[in-house]
């Protein structure tokens, strides 16, 4: 029995990779824009620092890692999330203020256990960004904008934005006794889930699909807002009215993650299925310090790139697609075959996408494949063509065919390109 790949994981093929690049270097471009820098990261790191930094009650740190002991019997875990370890590498390198406000970008896999489903794969891959070193509002409504504009730029309809404030962990433990005083008559009907979470995280049992229901009437964590993350939460608003950035404000999102203060925002998409969350993130002013470093405040977000590629399936967007093949060289006999791979050299040497036979086919078999490879010219050279210093070129979409002097044959194609 051949091996496969395992459960979770896909091969991205060719065909299918040109909508990743798109989406990888749609996202380089804008954080070019906003002045974000890349930074990338191991996708592996000690265990501590997701215990540490994305909390023990989460479900990724309680059944989603992938742990292991290494040789040095240290216990590693792959990156379920893209912000714990580059808040690390934040600390660790020193980057404080490079400058004042370090504003960062990655792209890359993560890897969570959970049971695949339409765009939830085991290995995933993420477009995130991170803003490090200021407590200003202005900076979740420019990230909160980053995120949007990657949407519209790649084509997506219908994206809307929902935010919230879940305060700071002074405001958020008022509110959790709150919430519990208003879930205990019912807590033990609560799915297995959610009274695992109701001494714990309580705040998570609002993101429970399987109880949505039962929330009608619940507290609302804006209400147990001091007037500092209330100012805060009216100032992300005002910028975002300012930018015309159309959101929705949702009293119940709390996003996954322990690391969360002040802004807490997602994007959705309907598409796939149940699913309509295709990214999300927040203000995390706690983390850094958590993690060991300077305490510095920071702001960011992680969007689904296999999520987004499904829903852009789903609307019918068309992705650009790759450039096509400008010249397909045929060579008729051993000297001007020798010919065509100089020539072949030169022409991609200046920019211009050619490419032969390597299975020393038939002219017939290779200009169908020239043809299938939706080749824009052919061009043919035999050994007497090759003793006259000329070259056949022939144009595919009208099927005319003219004579080219070798010594003119790269400048001929490049000014038709």
């Amino acid at each position: 029995m051949s091996i496969q790949k395992p459960k979770g994981t896909q091969d991205i093929l060719p065909g299918a990779v040109e909508k990743w690049q798109f989406l990888e270097n749609t996202a380089r471009e804008l954080c070019t824009r906003y002045r974000y820098r890349e930074i990338r990261t191991p996708v592996f790191e000690n265990t501590e620092l997701f215990s540490r930094g994305v909390g023990e009650t989460t479900d990724i740190v309680e059944k989603e890692m992938y742990t292991f002991f290494d040789k040095g019997d240290r216990s590693m875990s792959l990156r379920p999330e893209g912000t714990a370890g580059i808040v690390r590498a934040y600390v660790e390198n020193k980057i404080y203020g490079e400058p004042d406000v370090s504003k960062l970008f990655y792209t890359g896999p993560m890897f969570r256990y959970e049971q695949p489903q339409a765009g939830r794969y085991r290995q995933f891959h993420q477009f995130g960004v991170e803003a490090l070193g200021s407590e200003d509002p202005s900076l979740d409504a420019e990230v909160i904008a980053l995120g949007y504009t990657f949407y519209k730029e790649i084509g997506l309809k219908d994206v809307t934005v929902e935010i919230n404030s879940v305060g700071t962990p002074e405001v958020r433990a008022n509110y959790k006794q709150r919430l519990q005083d208003f879930l205990a008559p019912f807590k033990d009907e609560l799915c297995k889930d959610c009274q695992s979470r109701y001494e714990r995280n309580p705040l998570r049992i609002l993101d429970c699909k399987v109880d949505q229901k039962r929330f009608d009437g619940a507290p609302e964590l804006l209400d147990d807002l001091d007037e500092a993350c209330r100012t805060h939460f009216e100032a992300v608003k005002r910028h975002l009215d300012a930018m015309e950035i159309p959101y929705r404000i949702n009293p119940r999102l709390v996003r996954g993650l322990d690391y969360y203060t002040h802004t807490a925002f997602e994007y959705k998409a309907a598409g796939i299925g149940a699913i309509d969350t295709i990214g999300g993130g927040g203000r995390y002013n706690g983390l850094v310090s958590q993690i060991g470093g300077q305490d510095q405040p920071g702001v960011g977000f992680g969007l689904g790139l296999e999520r987004i590629l499904l829903v852009l399936e789903s609307q019918g967007v068309e992705l650009p697609k790759p450039p096509v093949l400008d010249v397909h060289l045929i060579g008729l006999g051993e000297a001007a075959e020798n010919e065509i791979v100089k020539q072949l050299y030169r022409l991609r040497s200046e920019g211009i996408l050619a490419e032969k036979d390597y299975q020393s086919r038939k002219m017939k078999t290779q200009m169908k494949a020239a043809d299938r490879a939706e080749a824009r010219f052919v061009a043919i050279l035999g050994d007497d063509e090759l003793e006259r210093g000329e070259i056949t070129l022939k144009a595919m979409a009208t099927g005319e065919q003219e004579t080219v002097a070798l010594a003119d044959f790269v400048g001929v194609l490049k000014a038709r390109k």
